[in-house]
């Protein structure tokens, strides 16, 4: 190996070690002479840190009616973690005495998976009855149970208890879910 292809060698990886040191320097946001301060380099590391999934274990979720649209039911979940999570697809439901978990309206799929930012909160819609009593085998649900779904849209785990009113909701065959929705307003359109 010649002097002139070592030093070319080193010389490259000096470079890069210095174009390296830079880039750390300035991400951290040092002006490249100072070292990084370590709450500028933790908060570039939870950044670059993908979101996980949103399970009942990091979230909290509660149930109200609403007056508008008529039986209606809005989900709201909050991310309780110290991570951003995803919402994956809709939330599985488990009423009182039902056989199966009601369909999701296709119509309401977002065109991307809803992130919540720790404290940030996310949202589905639920129709619980049809307004013109057209419903069948109608009946008062007393409990409920949600299931979040994963990345590969499977509905993992035990499911989160979620407190409906005293009174309880009336449901019938008519019964809907939407997709999980970043806003309130777009959960209560369907």
């Amino acid at each position: 190996m010649s002097v002139h292809t070592t030093t070319r060698r080193r010389t490259g990886l000096v470079t890069a070690t210095l174009a390296a040191a830079a880039a750390l320097s300035l991400a951290a946001g040092g002006s490249g002479h100072a070292a990084p301060r370590p709450a500028v380099a933790k908060a570039v590391a939870e950044k670059a840190a993908a979101p996980v999934t949103c399970t009942g274990a990091n979230t909290k979720v509660t149930a109200r009616t609403v007056t508008r649209p008529l039986n209606h039911l809005l989900l709201t979940v909050t991310n309780t973690g110290t991570k951003a999570c995803d919402l994956y697809g809709y939330p599985a439901l488990q009423f009182t005495d039902a056989q199966a978990v009601p369909p999701v309206i296709d119509e309401s799929q977002p065109q991307a998976v809803v992130t919540l930012a720790p404290g940030k909160s996310g949202y589905a819609g639920v129709t619980l009855s049809s307004a013109d009593g057209s419903g069948e085998g109608g009946y008062t649900a007393k409990t409920l149970r949600i299931y979040f779904q994963n990345r590969d849209l499977d509905f993992p785990g035990t499911g989160t208890k979620v407190a409906l009113p005293a009174k309880g909701v009336h449901i019938d065959s008519t019964l809907r879910v939407t997709y999980w929705q970043s806003d309130a307003s777009s959960a209560l359109t369907w």
